[in-house]
C-alpha cells in the first residue's frame, strides 16, 4: 500500500483545503439571514420560531410523529433513557464500538452498561450476539408492581432496562432484528442514530425503529446546529413529556415560576436552531455529494486492493464517514502517522468502551469483531466538496 498515492487522492478531491479536515462544516444557504433575525428579533435562547421549525422539519423529514429538540445528542439519549423507564442501578446493553457518550449518557441515567459486539457487514450491534448474551447471561422475573416479567441479569441480578444500539458512522445496523428481540424480552430499544441523519434502512429512516431515536447536530456532523441534538418518536406522551423536562419541568404560565419534578436545562436555543433550519433546507444536496464522494472512494480503493466499508444490503448509508480496512494495526498506525504528518485527519475507529478505565469494569459479551474493527477501521476526509 502506498500511503503517499492515497494521501495525494484525498488532497486531490479537496483541493482547497490547506489541512484536509475530517468532516468540516459547509454554509450553503440562509445560515447568516436566519441568524440575524434571532439578533434582530432578540429572541436568541430557547424560545423562538425556529425551534418548533427544526423540530417539525426533522420530524417530517425521519417520518417521525414528534421530534424535541435538546441541546446535544448526548442529552437527548439522556432524556430518553429516562423516559423509556430506566431506573438507577439499572443496566442497559449498548455496543462495546461507540463514540464515548452513549456510554457516558447511560451513566447520566445512573444506569451500567453492558458492551456486546458488532456485527461484521454493519459495524453496528449485532443482533445474534445480542441475543446470545441474553440467552446465556439472564432469566425472567415477574415484576409485582408492572405484573410483567422483567429481564435479570445472573451475575449482577440487576434489571436489564433497555438495549442501546448505534448506527456507526451513518451505516444502518440491522434494527429491525434488534427490535424484534427487545419486544421479545420486553425491553425497550432506543436508537443512538446520532451520526445517522438521512440512512435508511429497509426504507424507514433510522431512528423510527425503537420507543425513540435520537440525532446529533455537532459541528463535525452531516448536517450541523453547531451543537444540538433531536429526540424523535411516535409515543405522544413521551413526546410531552420530554419537551416538558428539557425545559426545566415549567408549567406553562404568563408570569409565574412554578415546576412540578426536578426538570433539566436541555432545551436548544434558537440561534443554534436557525443554523439547523437554514442547514435541513440543503440536506439532500448535501447527501448527494456526500454519497458522490463515498462512490469515488470506492472505486478508488477498490483497484488498489483495499477493503472500503460499504452500506449493507438493504441500507442507505448517509455516508457520515468513510473508512477504510486495513491489513493489521501496525499498517493503520503507519496509515494515520503519514495522513497526519501531512496534513490528512484520518482518524482511527473509537477504543472499545470497555478498555475506557471509566467502564473496565463493566460485563461485556465476545468482542471478536470489535476487536477487528478497532485494529483496521480508519475513517478519512468525508465532508462536503466544493
Amino acid at each position: 500500500m502506498s500511503n503517499e498515492k492515497i494521501i495525494d487522492y484525498i488532497k486531490s478531491l479537496y483541493v482547497d483545503e490547506d489541512i484536509t479536515l475530517l468532516h468540516k462544516p459547509v454554509f450553503l444557504g440562509n445560515e447568516k439571514k436566519y441568524l440575524e433575525e434571532c439578533i434582530d428579533t432578540t429572541y436568541i435562547s430557547s424560545v423562538g420560531r425556529f425551534v418548533t421549525q427544526f423540530e417539525e422539519m426533522t420530524a417530517n423529514y425521519t417520518g417521525s410523529k414528534y421530534a424535541i429538540a435538546t441541546v446535544n445528542g448526548t442529552t437527548a439519549l439522556h432524556i430518553a433513557l429516562l423516559l423509556s423507564g430506566v431506573n438507577p442501578d439499572d443496566e442497559v446493553i449498548t455496543q462495546a464500538l461507540t463514540f464515548v457518550a452513549t456510554a457516558n449518557a447511560i451513566k447520566h441515567a445512573n444506569a451500567n452498561p453492558i458492551f456486546i459486539d458488532v456485527d461484521h457487514a454493519t459495524m453496528g450491534m449485532s443482533p445474534q450476539k445480542l441475543e446470545d448474551w441474553i440467552v446465556e447471561n439472564t432469566f425472567k422475573k415477574l415484576n409485582s408492581k408492572t405484573k410483567k416479567n422483567d429481564l435479570i441479569n445472573k451475575v449482577t441480578k440487576k434489571r436489564i432496562a433497555a438495549i442501546v444500539p448505534m448506527h456507526t458512522l451513518g451505516h444502518p445496523c440491522m434494527i429491525d432484528k434488534i427490535v424484534e428481540l427487545g419486544n421479545k424480552f420486553n425491553i425497550p430499544v432506543i436508537e443512538d442514530s446520532a451520526e445517522s441523519l438521512g440512512s435508511v434502512y429497509k426504507d424507514k429512516h433510522t431512528g423510527t425503529f425503537g420507543l425513540m431515536g435520537i440525532f446529533s447536530y455537532n459541528g463535525n456532523k452531516t448536517i450541523t446546529a453547531g451543537g444540538g441534538g433531536m429526540i424523535v418518536t411516535n409515543n405522544e406522551q413521551i413526546a410531552r413529556k420530554a419537551k416538558h423536562i428539557t425545559t426545566t419541568a415549567k408549567i406553562s404560565h404568563k408570569w409565574d415560576y412554578r415546576h412540578d419534578e426536578i426538570g433539566y436545562n436541555y432545551r436548544l436555543t434558537n440561534l443554534n436552531a436557525a443554523v439547523g433550519v437554514a442547514q435541513m433546507e440543503n440536506i439532500d444536496k448535501i447527501l448527494t455529494n456526500k454519497r458522490a464522494t463515498a462512490q469515488i472512494y470506492r472505486a478508488f480503493f477498490n483497484n488498489l486492493g483495499i477493503e472500503f466499508f460499504t452500506e449493507h444490503k438493504n441500507s442507505l448509508s448517509n455516508y457520515w464517514l468513510n473508512s477504510i480496512l486495513l491489513d493489521n494495526k501496525n499498517e493503520r498506525d503507519s496509515f494515520l502517522q503519514y495522513s497526519n504528518d501531512n496534513n490528512v485527519l484520518s482518524r482511527p475507529i473509537w477504543i472499545p468502551m470497555n478498555k475506557l478505565k471509566m467502564f473496565k469494569d463493566c460485563q461485556v459479551g465476545n468482542l471478536d469483531n470489535t476487536k477487528y474493527f478497532e485494529d483496521r477501521a480508519v475513517s478519512i476526509p468525508s465532508g462536503y466538496r466544493i
